[in-house]
């Protein structure tokens, strides 16, 4: 039997996301996620608390998508449910526990992103067709991940194209 107790968390990666296909066809992606609380002392001075370490758990397109945009240190935001589970390995009983994510995503206090929408072709039909919106910003083929946290500093995104005829237009 497992409970499971709705959880959100934001803290650093510590390792490289594992992706796995399971025998179904189904990916899941394995992270190691730190949170690390600040504790202010008696004479009022901040320090870092004893991390926390949480096994996280994502599945199918998250997976996939995990993946490919965050690595080791990333600071993240991650949704989801607490999910114990009780064992027995060697003739003793254990318990584990893990968060099985429903949504995550990059901590943005420390770093900025350029969020790319991925393609689905096992859904789309072949006569299907995406229009970009409005408010879809016109971003040049860049061979840059979308997701660097490690520099700190502003990205640079070409402005957004005015498209003709949009009552929206300023």
């Amino acid at each position: 039997m497992s409970t499971k107790i709705p959880v959100s968390i934001t803290g650093n990666l510590v390792a490289d996301p594992e992706l796995t296909i399971g025998e179904s066809g189904v990916a899941h992606a394995k992270l190691r996620v730190a949170v690390n609380q600040r504790v202010q002392g008696a004479d009022g001075t901040w320090q870092d608390g004893e991390p926390v370490f949480h096994n996280v758990s994502a599945f199918r397109a998250l997976a996939e998508n995990v993946a490919n945009s965050l690595k080791k240190g990333d600071p993240v935001n991650v949704a989801g449910e607490l999910e114990f589970r009780a064992y027995e390995k060697d003739g003793e009983r254990r318990e584990a526990r893990r968060i099985i994510a429903d949504t995550i995503g990059p901590d943005l206090r420390f770093g900025t992103v350029i969020y790319q929408r991925s393609s689905r072709t096992t859904d789309a039909r072949p006569d299907a067709q995406v229009d970009a919106g409005p408010q879809t910003p016109v971003v040049g083929a860049t061979s840059a991940p979308a997701y660097n946290v490690s520099t700190k500093g502003p990205v640079v995104v070409p402005p957004f194209v005015a498209t003709t005829g949009n009552e929206m237009s300023w």
